[in-house]
């Protein structure tokens, strides 16, 4: 696909960034814009490798060489009708995406892969700007009604799919918008919100029913009323359980999760109030070397923290694929995010020991995990990004092994049905909250799978959804 001799004519060139000091006053998205031709060249590195390996590493199974091809012959309407036949949210994918499958291109074997996320992200954008079907549409109604719990990517992309089907679709949030993490968990300069509200207005106008500010579960409605008024209920809860640090001070004033610092970060842009957790003026120290981490790194940036340490315990991965993580795979390599070419240390091989502070943090003591050798960072404002242990299940009733697997997730089988739950109505399950913390293209991917498997079971069976992945714990 692409041009037979382009990988060998041009070079990568992936989208320029905007200088720091201008990035660094506002909340804008830092990439510069690219001009069609440079993205056309860029479709044409693709190969014609006959097996489309990039395919493989994508959760979605996105037809990558297909698009690039289109890409490359200027014919961007033809590339979006092949990405958004298998994606709900590349405008999503292509900003958020840690792209699986740019690690599987077969050029990237002996050179830089194809530039597959970006030209995922143009192709998204023209799309919108020129007005092409950026979702799709069944003008038969079925007569049947599903409720969606959790308005995250995966539980977005269920209530797409299933609305497709002609299904009329309710989809719950306990926050008072919607969007999940992609609402108040990614930061603007990653995501502006103009994006995801472009998309969810794409959704009403679709029939698709918002309804946020609902809790199910204790506090709010109970489950089983939604198992009365539905014939299907699907929980795409996330993972949002953080996993903290216990260590000697970890109660201390000024030691938060990361997610409620980027939470009230972003709530501050919206209603422009300082949040008490802002960074300005403050020493900052980032525990986790992620992305999260690199997404409080950026936030902190912002708001003009007086300095900024991110501390990860891992030894410092290699710049090259090491011999253990062998192409196709997805290696762990180190990378530079555009928040690290702002500022701040970065620390690795390094472990929390002890907060210490009267009476709200003001110092962390790390150990070197190489020489052993103890030392302590000035801290006023400490950010855990160590992960999450699982979905909030208690509010649910579900917090027993009877629902749960032994990694404290949702436990489903092959139909992505909840086990052991009773009850006229089934209730179904997808995305963290069944897999784990993961990436956001395996939650849309198995957003879709579920509503699959949801559509077959109201059509007795038979369904015309696709289902690209299975779930996870059947995967072991």
């Amino acid at each position: 696909m692409g041009k037979v001799t382009g990988f060998l004519e041009y070079a990568r060139r992936g989208p320029a960034l905007r200088p720091v000091p201008v990035r660094l006053r506002d909340w804008r998205e830092v990439y510069e814009p690219q001009d069609d031709s440079t993205i056309a060249e860029q479709g044409a590195r693709c190969m014609d490798c006959g097996i489309p390996f990039c395919m493989q590493g994508c959760p979605l199974g996105n037809r990558i060489p297909a698009f690039n091809d289109r890409v490359y012959r200027s014919s961007w309407e033809r590339a979006a009708q092949q990405l958004f036949s298998t994606n709900n949210f590349p405008e999503f994918t292509g900003r958020l995406c840690p792209a699986p499958c740019e690690s599987a291109c077969v050029l990237g074997i002996s050179s830089d892969p194809v530039t597959i996320e970006r030209i995922e992200y143009e192709v998204a954008e023209h799309a919108f700007t020129n007005g092409f079907a950026v979702d799709r549409v069944n003008e038969t109604e079925t007569g049947r009604r599903v409720a969606v719990v959790g308005s995250g990517p995966a539980g977005l992309a269920a209530a797409a799919q299933l609305r497709s089907a002609g299904h009329e679709v309710s989809v719950y949030e306990r926050s008072d918008a919607i969007g999940g993490l992609l609402r108040y968990g990614i930061p603007e300069f990653k995501l502006e919100k103009s994006v995801l509200d472009r998309r969810l207005s794409v959704m009403r106008a679709g029939g698709i029913k918002f309804h946020p500010n609902n809790t199910i579960g204790a506090g709010g409605t109970p489950l089983a009323v939604l198992q009365r008024n539905y014939d299907a209920v699907l929980l795409a809860l996330g993972s949002t359980r953080p996993r903290l640090i216990e260590v000697p001070g970890s109660e201390l004033t000024g030691v938060y999760p990361a997610m409620s610092y980027l939470e009230a970060s972003n709530r501050a842009l919206v209603d422009g109030a300082k949040s008490d957790l802002d960074a300005s003026g403050r020493d900052v120290v980032i525990l986790g070397g992620g992305d999260t981490g690199a997404d409080c790194l950026g936030t902190a940036h912002r708001q003009g923290a007086r300095s900024v340490v991110q501390i990860e315990i891992m030894d410092r991965p290699p710049e090259v694929r090491p011999s253990d993580q062998p192409w196709p795979t997805m290696a762990r390599l180190f990378k530079t995010s555009s928040a690290h070419q702002e500022g701040g240390e970065r620390i690795f091989s390094t472990e929390t020991m002890e907060f210490r502070g009267t009476p709200g943090v003001q110092e962390i003591v790390v150990r070197d995990q190489l020489s052993g050798e103890t030392s302590k960072i000035p801290a006023t404002l400490v950010l855990i990004a160590a992960g999450f242990v699982g979905p909030e299940l208690d509010r649910l009733g579900l917090s027993t092994p009877t629902y749960m697997t032994s990694r404290e997730t949702l436990s489903v089988d092959a139909d992505w049905r909840l086990a052991q739950l009773g009850g006229d109505t089934p209730v179904f399950a997808c995305g963290d909250a069944v897999r784990g913390q993961s990436l956001i293209v395996w939650a849309i991917a198995e957003g879709r799978s579920a509503a699959a498997a949801i559509d077959a079971h109201l059509g007795r069976g038979v369904t015309s959804l696709p289902s690209p992945v299975q779930p996870y714990a059947l995967s072991w």
